[in-house]
């Protein structure tokens, strides 16, 4: 199976939206009941739209077979005085069920730190649910480690 990784334009914005909105049900869905599920339909094509330009933000697409298996939202954030370090954060990443534990993640994850290593970023951070175990489980074995932990309490 080849997996293609090709950056997203304006021509793909509907199948980014359409899998973010896959993400939130699937992930945010189960493990968020806060979470506006219809987000990415309602407000998706406005912010997608404008990442897909920016300078510091980047959306790819995988591809297998001439279909659209997965994406992933990057961005470098800037340095501040607290922390003078450039960062690329793994905003989000969706691969269809279908195409899971086929390379087609990490092909995703390579793409986005090979741009991210060419805009001099020296970290990379992601986030995600304490209870979604599989994700964690992907990007601890394509190198992230546990930095922090956010704790929440319903007042």
């Amino acid at each position: 199976m080849g997996v293609t990784i090709r950056t997203a334009g304006r021509r793909d914005l509907d199948v980014v939206v359409e899998l973010s909105a896959a993400l939130f049900a699937e992930d945010a869905g189960q493990r968020d009941p806060y979470t506006d599920l219809d987000w990415p339909r309602r407000e998706g094509h406005e912010y997608f739209g404008g990442l897909l330009t920016g300078p510091t933000t980047r959306c790819w697409l995988a591809e297998v077979d001439g279909v659209i298996a997965g994406c992933l939202v990057g961005r470098i954030n800037r340095e501040s005085t607290v922390r003078p370090v450039r960062t690329a954060e793994l905003e989000s990443m969706y691969v269809r069920p279908e195409y899971r534990g086929t390379g087609v993640g990490d092909a995703l994850v390579a793409q986005f730190f090979e741009w991210a290593r060419g805009r001099r970023a020296k970290r990379a951070s992601v986030t995600a649910y304490a209870s979604n175990d599989r994700a964690i489980a992907f990007y601890e074995r394509n190198g992230f480690t546990s930095k922090s932990v956010q704790l929440e309490l319903g007042l």
